[in-house]
């Protein structure tokens, strides 16, 4: 007869996570809801808020406005006129008329955005803190930098810009090499300019200066000019903004990845990047191409930049038929004629498909944005066993995270968008 034999493993288990001392749940399965406790939902829901807020830069210098509770999705943020000069003299033992603060109001509506996470009972039964506590660090990332896109979004939609290098339009920004003095990268100059126009309108300053939210790779080519002040060498080491930099020409700036990138649309097809004209006439391109049926459907509706960075609109196209070229038409007659073996690249970025980079300037009352705190953020926990009958065998918990949130520009002469490009250039929009 053969004999079996057997190994015995011994598992220690911290039977404390499962009983009156466990620090995620402390109700059981049969109580209604089946959440955090109020301490620890108190507890993580401040730990999502710190793990999101240093996500969200683009937030950190508008006007905060909390969430109105029971007040529908309308939030409404307040803006005061500039009271005139008193240019009357006052007439002895006789009191004037006086003034009134004039307050207007910009409404906008708010939404909803969340995520969450699944962790299934085999996971929690691993490592239950450290599995929530990971799953929350995801979750607070991922909040700080939804909120912070919607915000950016809102502000990269003002119409007060300024192109680098005296451009006028974003299609013809081109370069990237910073030796090169006709490259459009970010300078000096073009920061004085930005702060000039500021001034010019009495853009109240945030902390004794502007704000600046720049990308990493325009910094670059900022910093290198001798004029640039990091921040140990400010007279107010105290008071240093979040990811800030440095200085220059009274403007303090603060870095962020996720500052805006303007880059060229989709390619035309797989394989097509680009269009090389033949001829034009008459709002009509001829082009070397060989567009087929199912392109020329595809690229109607399409934004072009022509050759000296101006935009066009596609509005029909012909496929290459035997020795027939293709063609495309579109809707305006440009200013400057296309011309042959112009190179056509889908609009959006600079010229030639650089990407393009925003720098937004601005001063206080600027923007207006909804506080994370106080109800804005919140951090959800469905542990198992709470979902009743859909998970009959309490295999599925949760971990999540919703926010009401809005932003809204108050004052568009108060922030300035200087679009650039970069010795350093990204593989496409953020």
């Amino acid at each position: 007869m053969r004999t079996k034999e057997f190994n015995i493993v011994a598992i220690k288990i911290n039977l404390g996570l499962f009983g009156a001392d466990a620090v995620i749940n402390k109700t059981t399965s049969n109580d209604p809801g089946n959440d955090l406790s109020p301490e620890m939902k108190t507890y993580y829901s401040d730990y999502l808020i710190d793990l999101a807020e240093p996500e969200l830069v683009h937030d950190q210098f508008g006007q905060k406005h909390p969430i109105p509770k029971n007040g529908g999705k309308t939030i409404e943020f307040r803006k005061y006129d500039s009271l005139p000069k008193a240019l009357t003299p006052l007439v002895e033992a006789v009191t004037p008329d006086g003034n009134k603060l004039n307050v207007s109001t910009i409404e906008a509506t708010v939404a909803q955005y969340g995520d969450y996470i699944e962790l299934s009972d085999i996971l929690l039964l691993t490592a239950i803190d450290n599995n929530l506590v990971e799953a929350t660090k995801l979750l607070g990332s991922q909040a700080g930098r939804t909120l912070d896109t919607i915000t950016r979004e809102v502000l990269n939609g003002g119409t007060n810009v300024l192109y680098a290098n005296n451009k006028t339009r974003r299609g013809s920004l081109s370069g990237g090499n910073v030796s090169h003095d006709d490259d459009d990268v970010l300078r000096v100059l073009d920061v004085k300019k930005a702060v000039r126009a500021l001034k010019k309108v009495n853009t109240p300053k945030k902390d004794g200066g502007y704000v600046g939210i720049i990308h990493p790779d325009v910094a670059f080519d900022l910093m290198n000019d001798p004029e640039w002040q990091a921040p140990h060498q400010y007279v107010d080491t105290e008071n240093i903004y979040a990811n800030e930099l440095g200085r220059i020409a009274g403007v303090r700036f603060v870095e962020s990845t996720e500052a805006k990138i303007f880059a060229a649309g989709e390619p035309f097809a797989e394989g097509m990047p680009t269009l090389t004209v033949a001829s034009y006439a008459s709002k009509v391109i001829t082009v070397d191409d060989d567009i087929t049926s199912t392109i020329a459907t595809s690229i109607v509706g399409k934004h072009i930049l022509l050759a000296d960075g101006e935009e066009a609109v596609i509005t029909a196209a012909t496929a290459k038929a035997g020795a027939t070229p293709a063609t495309i038409t579109i809707k305006d007659t440009p200013t400057t004629n296309p011309a042959d073996n112009d190179v056509l690249y889908p609009a959006g970025g600079g010229a030639a498909g650089r990407d393009v980079y925003s720098t937004l300037i601005m001063g206080e009352n600027a923007y207006g944005v909804t506080e994370v705190t106080g109800g804005g953020l919140q951090h959800i926990v469905k542990q198992l066993g709470s979902s009743g009958t859909s998970d009959p065998l309490n295999q599925r918990a949760t971990a999540g995270w919703k926010a009401i949130k809005t932003a809204e520009i108050l004052v568009e002469q108060y922030m300035i968008r200087i679009e650039s490009v970069s010795s350093f250039s990204d593989t496409g929009a953020n």
